[in-house]
């Protein structure tokens, strides 16, 4: 029975768990990374086909934890957004929103993008290979947490390969389903959207220009993000590329993924629209069912929560990710103070100091997706006419405009250090 003591234990390697321990590693905190799978193969192309849309402020983070520099030349910015009502054809509405990266820049002269669109193996590589040169992590996969013992002065892990673990604090970054939430007996709102979204890459003739559209369909919001081009073959120039998430009702979205690949053609076409002149849907095609889960407190003894494992969302605005990453740098600049000061990193104020941090922030974005999650899935007339014009109206006035483009960049709010690009 191998033992070691460490103050962060992490549960789930994916893209919260692993940005967690890198930070926490960083910034001096002994940390174990424990995760079912072998890591690498969370770096693999069929592994995920999900892509993330990486905040202006997020960005800061991986820039201060040197893992940026490994990204960026996969992350395609986000220069503008464009949201539209849209029916049954695909045809969006004359009455738009659209967003402009140089309305809320802090550099006038040089505007920030508002974010980036990363496919997620991007991103897995570039943490898994900044971890691997962590002293301070130890990666500890394949293996399985079986038992957990919490008490008040420590947490003790037995594994799987038999090996115990000690730690001051467990995390949970097991995502929305995860075992240890159940087991503190930490209850969550919980519901399902009867929403499938389809994840698929598309190729179009035109080039996006940076700009992300969400054209919002009678069953939910089709999202048509900008990536990068594809790789040059032949000497040609890479092809237009853009990530899809597709929202259909359960049903609907059941029978669009047994299509040939033919008629599921002709059904993507319709909805994606002509504005990039020929498209086509290219590669594997996923598929996640849509739910909320929001847990009804993120601590317990020497257990903490963060990312989807306390607060799942609806990707209608596209912020899931980076409100675990406000948590994440939230909770080590906590636990870094803590242990500066000679306090217990695990102990019930120092956790409490965390949720009084991140309560608000999450409880506001799970609420607004959730409202407009149901009022933008329905073909309601009167409330079509509303979403129209209400659009229509916030575009027209500027400072409006510039509130909520700085909301999608990360900029409002008590910011940790980390997401100000500093070191805690």
């Amino acid at each position: 029975m191998d033992s070691r003591q460490f103050d962060l234990a992490i549960v789930g390697a994916g893209l919260n768990g692993s940005l967690l321990a890198l930070a926490a590693g960083e910034a001096g905190l002994s940390t174990a990374l424990i995760d079912r799978v072998p890591l690498k193969s969370l770096t693999e192309a069929g592994f995920d086909g999900r892509t993330t849309a990486i905040a202006y402020s997020s960005q800061r983070l991986f820039a201060a934890l040197g893992v940026w520099n490994d990204v960026a030349g996969e992350a395609e910015p986000i220069r503008d957004i464009r949201i539209s009502d849209a029916g049954h054809d695909g045809r969006a509405s004359p009455l738009h929103l659209h967003f402009d990266h140089r309305e809320a820049a802090l550099d006038a002269r040089d505007p920030a993008p508002m974010g980036w669109i990363v496919e997620n193996r991007f991103l897995r590589t570039a943490l898994l290979r900044r971890l691997a040169d962590c002293p301070q992590v130890e990666l500890v996969a394949p293996d399985e947490v079986i038992e957990t013992s919490r008490t008040a002065d420590h947490a003790e892990l037995t594994l799987k390969s038999g090996r115990r673990l000690s730690a001051r604090l467990v995390a949970s970054a097991e995502g929305r389903f995860g075992s240890m939430r159940e087991e503190a007996g930490i209850g969550a709102q919980s519901w399902s959207y009867g929403q499938i979204a389809i994840v698929l890459v598309a190729r179009h003739e035109r080039p996006h220009r940076g700009v992300a559209q969400e054209k919002f369909l009678p069953s939910g919001p089709f999202a048509i993000l900008p990536m990068t081009d594809g790789p040059i073959r032949d000497g040609r120039a890479g092809e237009h590329r853009s990530s899809i998430v597709w929202t259909e009702r359960t049903k609907l979205a059941h029978r669009l993924l047994e299509l040939d690949d033919a008629r599921f053609q002709a059904e993507f076409a319709r909805r994606f629209g002509d504005h990039l002149g020929r498209v086509e849907a290219v590669g594997p095609r996923w598929s996640y069912p849509l739910s909320l889960v929001h847990a009804h407190r993120y601590i317990d003894t020497r257990l903490v929560l963060v990312g989807d494992a306390a607060h799942g969302i609806h990707p209608i605005a596209g912020q899931g990710y980076n409100l675990g990453v406000r948590d994440i740098a939230a909770l080590v600049e906590v636990l870094v103070d803590a242990k500066r000061l000679g306090l217990d990193i695990g102990a019930a104020d120092t956790l409490e100091r965390y949720v009084q941090w991140r309560r608000t922030d999450n409880f506001t974005m799970v609420a607004a997706t959730d409202v407009l999650t149901w009022l933008f899935s329905n073909d309601i007339k009167p409330l079509r006419l509303a979403r129209d014009l209400g659009m229509a109206a916030v575009n027209r006035v500027p400072p409006l405009r510039r509130f909520f483009v700085r909301h999608a960049m990360g900029l409002v709010g008590d910011l940790p250090k980390l997401i100000r690009g500093e070191r805690p």
